[in-house]
């Protein structure tokens, strides 16, 4: 995606903004969000033949500047490598338990087995130590394949909601789930007391696109420094 396309997708972000909560536009904007969604994954997501944000993040880098840590950035020293593993562990955590109480896509396949790393939380309040950790043990190939199969689960679910639904409230007992599995931190409590107050459409226009949207061209950002 160029300036131009990115543009374009902060001008749509705010169409969606507008028309999300209007059961009158319910197709509309699963539509929108579709198109959204896609452009924040790999192409691989889809099979689709758009060149995506994702896509020019993967395009020529190597595992060294995915593994870096720590980076120096603006607003961020974490490796690329953990705003992948953060954004894929924050959309499967509310789209599947807070969205549609269901199970997480990390517990449905080993994931963690496959990521190699021990952590199921959402990647908030990690200290050095952890990062560094997880910078350096992750399987970055599980990883990528795991945020596809986060990213296809997201958009069945948004497909099945009905008109009206984008307008419901997180439900406590759902925040209670996310809290007793251990999905943060103790004393990162502060996200679910922060998604507690949201209803599903606040899930879907932050955790689910704008959220992406930021770490994927922090990332970029990372990545352009280190290989320039």
């Amino acid at each position: 995606m160029d300036l131009q396309q990115r543009q374009l997708w902060n001008e749509d972000h705010k169409r969606l903004t507008s028309i999300i909560q209007k059961p009158t536009e319910h197709e509309k904007t699963i539509e929108l969000f579709l198109n959204q969604h896609a452009l924040l994954y790999s192409s691989k997501m889809d099979n689709s033949q758009v060149n995506t944000l994702e896509d020019e993040l993967l395009n020529n880098i190597t595992d060294e500047t995915f593994r870096k840590y720590p980076v120096v950035s603006p607003g961020t020293k974490n490796s690329i490598v953990w705003h992948i593993w953060h954004i894929a562990r924050i959309e499967d955590m509310t789209m599947n338990i807070l969205v549609s109480n269901n199970d997480q896509v990390l517990d449905s396949g080993e994931w963690n087995k496959k990521l190699k790393i021990d952590y199921i939380h959402s990647g908030n309040e990690m200290i050095e130590m952890e990062v560094a950790e997880l910078s350096s043990n992750i399987d970055i190939n599980a990883l990528l394949s795991y945020r596809i199969e986060v990213g296809r689960k997201t958009r069945a679910i948004i497909k099945s909601l009905q008109p009206g639904q984008f307008k419901q409230s997180v439900e406590s007992v759902k925040i209670k789930k996310l809290l007793d599995q251990g999905a943060v931190k103790k004393e990162a409590t502060w996200l679910l007391e922060y998604w507690g107050k949201k209803n599903i459409a606040g899930l879907i226009l932050m955790p689910a696109t704008r959220h992406n949207f930021l770490h994927l061209n922090k990332s970029i950002r990372i990545k352009d420094k280190i290989q320039k």
